[in-house]
Order: C-alpha cells, then structure tokens, then sequence
C-alpha cells in the first residue's frame, strides 16, 4: 500500500483553503500542518480540515520529519524565502502564483530546489482546463494554420475595500505588481502557452482608479517567437468586472473562448466544431468566486511527479518565464521602449 503524502500550508490568506479542498479530495493526499502568522486564522483552518499541526513560524514547521510538500500560500513577496527554506529541509515545493515577484528571488528558488533535489510545482490552473488544452492542441496542430494574432483580455474589478482587507495587497515590496502580476497573470500565462513563447513588449500602466501603489490599468503589444502579434490588456478598475476572454487567430482559422464558454471555433476547409465544455466558474468580480478543480488536477500531478521522479506539469522555470514577460511589461510602460525578452532560459 503505497504511503499517503502528507502536504503543509503557509499562509492563511483565501487560497489556502482552496488548496486545503484540494488536498482532502485527493485519496493519497492527507493535509498534515498549517502555518501562518494569524495563529487564530491557522489553528481556524485546521480545524475546518482536522489538521492536527498548527505553527506560527514555518521554520519551526519544516522540522517535522512527516512533512514530503510545502505549499506556498503566503503574500507573494514572500514565496521564496519560504520556498528556499522547504527546499533546505528536503520538503517538495507546491507554490501559489507568482513564483514570486523578482528574477533573483526565482532564481534562487529554482536553484535550491534543483539542488536538494526536491520538486517545485507552481500553480497556474487555466492550463489544465480542457477548454485550454483543446486550443492549444489545435494552435500545436496547425489547425489554424500559420498563427496571425494571440490576445488576452483580463478585465477583473476590486474594490478599494478589497486591497484595504490585506496590508501587503496592492504594494510594491509583496505584491510585486497589480492587475497583471496578481489577477491577470493566469490569463498572461494561458495566452503564453497557447500561442508559445513572447518575444518582446510595448506597453502602457497606470493606477487610472484605485490608491495602490502597482497598477490598476495596462495594456500591451505582444511579438511571440513564432512571428504572430496579441494584445494583453489587464485591469482591476473596470464595474463591473468582465470574463476572461482569449481569442487566437490564424490564416486557416480562429478561436474565440470566455469563461462563459466557446464563442467561435472556426476552420477553413473543415466542419469541426468546439468542444463541449463546462463554463468555468468566473471570478472577475470577486476574488473567492473560484472553483478547486484546477488545484485539485495539478495537485494530484505533483503527487505523481513526486512518486515517479519526474518535473511536475508546470515548473519553476516554465512559472518564471510568465513573471518575465509580467516584468517585461512593466519595464516597457516606465521607459517608454520596447522589452525584447531574453530567449528562454538560463540553464538550470
């Protein structure tokens, strides 16, 4: 019989108990410690879950021998330090988006995990929708032939009172960034996947309704490497927040998707149509309207990749190269220049 894998949270914000979901449907998963530094909102969600573990210092936390996967749960400013120090007590890495918020924090992430020779698992859950999967087979397939257009429409409302209910939302030094690097970035990472690796930026950002510190507001012209053009537009300002929406076309066809659903699926020369899909659940109105599915499916990938000694779906290096073009993005709007994108990767 083969072991349950025993999975800990830091952090106690609203996504924990998204990620607790997750890990109580899955069989081989049992959720064996909280950490947070509200000990009352960590001994809170233990008790919802009948965790048997609470800490207030995830140090203290990363000692407990039965721990196999942190997941990373805290303010994203935050992601990797407690990432590096998982690593260091030989603990698999499952970190919330952003991988975190500067080049040089990923970077040392990626490094101490390949190094202790644990895995780092990041979750972007769009990806495992089988909407997402079904255009991006059909972009890889050349369904749509030569692609022409890529673009990403992420136009989410929050109130003021949303960045007030949090000290670290909306700041420079833990969010990081605002309508793209906190909410867009999903939408930033599915058009990225869809229609492959984004060359260079142009763009605009400004904090056009809400008093942050990060952007309310941007929009971008994209090149990805395959020659074709998008628009990535990202906000919280807009009342009342709309759906997600990507559309992609090519010289033989073109796919339009929302979280509503399929809006056009179009082929030259053939009467395919789109596939039936279940609407998603659409939280561009309020943060905690979400479903658990996408961290259900990739939770139960980081369990396989950790039984079959294999990269989890997506990596720490993959989770790095959208927060590039994030912070492409806003290089681009405070100089005025175009950002080309380094070609991917450093070695790990």
């Amino acid at each position: 019989m083969r072991r349950t894998m025993k999975f800990a949270i830091v952090g106690t914000g609203a996504i924990a108990d998204t990620h607790a979901k997750a890990i109580a449907v899955n069989p081989d998963a049992e959720l064996a410690a909280v950490c947070g530094t509200s000990i009352d909102r960590a001994q809170h969600l233990a008790q919802v879950y009948g965790v048997p573990l609470v800490f207030d210092d995830y140090e203290q936390m990363m000692k407990r021998e039965e721990i196999d996967v942190v997941c990373i749960c805290t303010p994203s400013g935050k992601h990797g330090e407690v990432a590096i120090a998982a690593a260091q007590a030989g603990k698999h890495v499952f970190c919330e988006k952003p991988l975190d918020i500067t080049r040089e924090r990923m970077d040392q992430m990626i490094d101490a995990c390949r190094g202790a020779g644990v895995k780092l698992g990041a979750v972007l859950q769009r990806r495992v929708s089988p909407a997402a999967i079904a255009i991006r087979e059909a972009v890889r397939q050349g369904k749509l032939g030569r692609m022409v257009l890529g673009d990403a429409y992420l136009k989410y409302y929050r109130s003021p009172e949303y960045y007030r209910s949090a000290g670290w939302r909306g700041t420079k030094a833990m969010d990081g960034g605002g309508a793209l690097m906190n909410q867009g970035i999903h939408g930033v990472d599915l058009i990225r996947w869809i229609m492959g690796d984004i060359r260079s930026v142009f763009a605009y950002s400004a904090t056009l309704a809400r008093e942050i510190e990060v952007e309310d507001t941007a929009v971008a012209v994209v090149q990805y490497a395959n020659g074709a053009f998008g628009v990535i537009e990202g906000t919280t300002s807009v009342s009342p927040g709309q759906e997600a929406r990507f559309e992609v076309h090519g010289e033989r066809g073109s796919i339009v998707y929302a979280d509503s659903g399929f809006k056009l699926w179009s082929l030259m020369e053939s009467d395919e149509t789109a596939p039936d899909v279940e609407p998603a659940i659409s939280s561009s109105n309020d943060p905690l309207n979400m479903s658990a599915s996408g961290h259900i499916a990739l939770v139960a990938d980081m369990i396989a990749a950790i039984r079959e000694n294999r990269d989890p779906l997506i990596t720490g290096e993959d989770a790095r190269r959208t927060v590039e073009v994030i912070l492409a993005i806003y290089e681009s709007a405070l100089t005025g220049k175009e950002v080309v994108l380094q070609p991917i990767g450093r070695q790990f």
